[in-house]
């Protein structure tokens, strides 16, 4: 459903590596999204759920949600029909 606003949440994402190895990420713009994972691949697999639930959650809640990169998600009956809103 939010494919192509998630590929570009994911492009610009900043990557960083920890003291024991494992990764955090973050994406700039996108308020509380962080994920952290024991390996890059298993950090950018959590994110990519963590992005998903962000925008799920926004719209329950009809909170904006910021365009990235060029990508933007707004409230449709279209939309709608694709999640839970209750």
């Amino acid at each position: 459903m939010n494919n192509e606003y998630i590929e570009t949440a994911l492009v610009q994402a900043d990557y960083d590596s920890l003291e024991d190895g494992s990764y955090v990420a973050i994406v700039p713009g996108l308020q509380g999204v962080i994920a952290i994972g024991g390996s890059l691949e298993e950090c950018r697999s959590d994110l990519i759920e963590v992005i998903d639930e962000w925008i799920v959650a926004r719209l329950q809640r009809n909170y904006p949600i910021p365009p990235i990169g060029g990508q933007e998600i707004s409230f449709s009956e279209e939309l709608a029909d694709d999640i839970d809103l209750s």
